[in-house]
């Protein structure tokens, strides 16, 4: 039998099979080119293989890269999902108490996170190991409460509506350090269990100017008893420091501005605010430095409405007048003296037969007496109150040491009514030349022509100047005369009309115009017009706001309006 053992030869080629199997076509090639003598007909069928083997490998290439993509897809796809959890708390290097899915757990950190990332109450993502792999910052979503109580520890405590349990919270980092009040309200993560970010009360921010207006008292005409009363009692205090300390003399801190509406109150108010935040600024700058707050360097006035601050909801009105002085007493740690001008008074701090809600006058009025006794000077908060009908205020308001000082803002006279149409006809508005001319041309004499000429309009007691009837308690009855009921706001109004009236026969004409007497005279009887400035004739409240005369003498009210007397109104029924 023969013997069937592959030589040494066959054995040795097998070997060596795998090894050529595994070498590069591409050098096979160039050694088979390399061999080949110069213009080998054999030589072109190798180039057009060697190209055709390189698109292969290029073509291999593309797939496998594609494949690559594909793969990492699919592994992303079918990886388990991370979770999102929320960081309570770092208790150490490393370490982290997170809350997933309502659990919590102590994870490890990836040491690739930042640690100025790893923010209390931020989003955090976490693997299937439950590890912290990356943050997410702050959750822009979630509820809105309104602090109750910042406890010492630096915890949160909200009380919930509807009776619903009360919540504790901790601060988130954001919130370590700063100064929370009660009220202010603040957004808390989903799970309710860290407060996240301070919302600004936009009601409040409306309300506060960034600095008292530049009001002077040289833009206000007419006035001049009330100008006086009140200067007197915020100014001479710190013009004349050491007078009145040899006297002992208690600052007053508190203001009422009372009268019929558009005479001045609140362009009163803030020149008061103006004057003084500059004096006692100047005061203090000369060694006047008070003890326990900085120096001023500015000031802050606080224009409340009083309707803006009633509210339907229960104790919502209470915390906004809690807001208002915890602002005020925010900016007067900043460096500013804040002004509270509350216009409207009687409006929250009526009397019980005043207020529409028994609510409002039985909690409101001792929420504000309250924070008012806690205001020690006018160096803290100053606090100035406007009213149409002051006796609809509460004396418990109204005492002396919480409003000092009952200042009243008249109708003008007739003197103080050409010094306020003076503040509106300057030298500087163009005039008909025509007038000039008249008045020699000096265009001071023309301005102060037409102010008398309005004056004589308005003032002339004639049938038909004749507005308003009313009878006393007294028995006596008197007749108002449009200049019985004219007021700065109207005067102003006159002027405005005139001006439009000017402006739009330059616009007709297209040649240079200016006012002319008729303008401002046509203006007084659109103003005055039958019933545009007068209450309907059933509003006997508001018909009491526009008399000088105290409420409690009023017992009649009568308007002529188109020329007959109307029917008396009692109004003794809401005395």
């Amino acid at each position: 039998m023969s013997d069937h053992r592959p030589d040494d030869t066959g054995q040795a080629g097998a070997a060596k099979r795998p090894a050529q199997a595994t070498a590069d076509p591409l050098d096979l090639i160039e050694q088979c080119l390399a061999s080949f003598p110069e213009n080998d007909p054999r030589q072109q069928i190798l180039y057009k293989l060697r190209h055709s083997v390189m698109l292969a490998a290029a073509g291999q290439q593309q797939r496998e890269a594609e494949y690559k993509k594909i793969s990492e897809v699919v592994a992303k796809l079918t990886a388990p999902a991370n979770r999102i959890g929320t960081l309570l708390d770092l208790p150490g290097e490393g370490l982290a108490r997170i809350v997933v899915g309502g659990a919590e757990y102590y994870a490890n950190v990836d040491p690739r996170v930042a640690a100025a990332d790893l923010k209390i109450g931020a989003q955090i993502l976490v693997n299937e190991a439950y590890a912290v792999i990356k943050t997410l910052g702050y959750d822009l979503n979630g509820p809105v409460l309104k602090l109750t109580e910042a406890l010492p520890d630096g915890r949160l405590r909200f009380e919930q509506e509807m009776g619903r349990q009360s919540l504790i919270l901790q601060r988130s980092s954001d919130l370590v350090g700063v100064e929370l009040k009660a009220g202010d309200e603040l957004r808390i993560d989903p799970g309710h269990r860290i407060a996240i970010e301070k919302l600004d009360d936009r009601k409040a921010k409306s309300h506060v100017l960034d600095e008292v207006p530049t009001v002077t008292w040289e833009q206000i005409g007419g006035q001049q008893e009330a100008i006086s009363a009140i200067r007197k009692a915020i100014e001479y205090p710190l013009l004349h420091a050491e007078t009145f300390q040899q006297f002992k003399f208690t600052q007053p801190k508190g203001f009422l501005l009372y009268g019929p509406p558009g005479c001045g109150k609140t362009l009163i108010g803030q020149a008061a605010a103006a004057s003084l935040s500059k004096l006692v600024s100047e005061s203090m700058a000369a060694g006047g430095k008070t003890e326990t707050l900085p120096a001023i360097t500015g000031g802050a006035f606080l224009h409340i409405k009083g309707p803006e601050i009633l509210n339907m909801w229960l104790g919502e009105s209470e915390r906004m007048v809690r807001d208002l002085f915890a602002k005020a007493r925010a900016r007067r740690r900043e460096g500013a003296l804040p002004f509270i001008f509350i216009d409207e008074a009687e409006s929250i701090l009526g009397t019980r037969r005043a207020s529409r809600s028994f609510n409002i006058s039985s909690t409101l009025v001792p929420m504000f007496c309250s924070e008012m006794d806690g205001i020690e000077s006018l160096r803290d908060v100053v606090i100035i109150l406007a009213s149409n009908r002051p006796d609809l205020i509460d004396p418990a308001i109204l005492r002396p040491g919480r409003i000092d000082r009952k200042i009243k803002v008249s109708r003008p006279n007739r003197q103080s009514a050409v010094e306020i149409l003076k503040v509106y006809l300057t030298n500087e508005l163009p005039l008909d030349q025509a007038l000039v001319a008249e008045r020699g041309g000096d265009k001071a004499t023309a301005s102060a022509s037409l102010v008398e000429e309005v004056i004589d309009q308005i003032y002339k007691r004639t049938d038909e100047n004749r507005i308003l009837s009313i009878r006393l308690r007294s028995g006596q009855s008197k007749v108002l005369y449009r200049g019985d009921l004219v007021s700065g706001a109207i005067l102003s109004s006159i002027v405005q009309r005139a001006k439009e009236k000017a402006i739009d026969r330059m616009i007709q004409s297209g040649e240079s115009a200016g006012l002319i007497a008729k303008d401002l005279t046509d203006s007084v009887s659109e103003e005055f017009r039958e019933g545009e400035m007068l209450p309907p004739d059933d509003a006997a409240e508001e018909w009491l706001k526009l008399l000088d005369h105290h409420p409690e003498q009023v017992v009649g009210v009568s308007s002529f309006r188109r020329g007959r007397q109307t029917e008396e109104r009692l109004v003794n029924q809401i005395i």
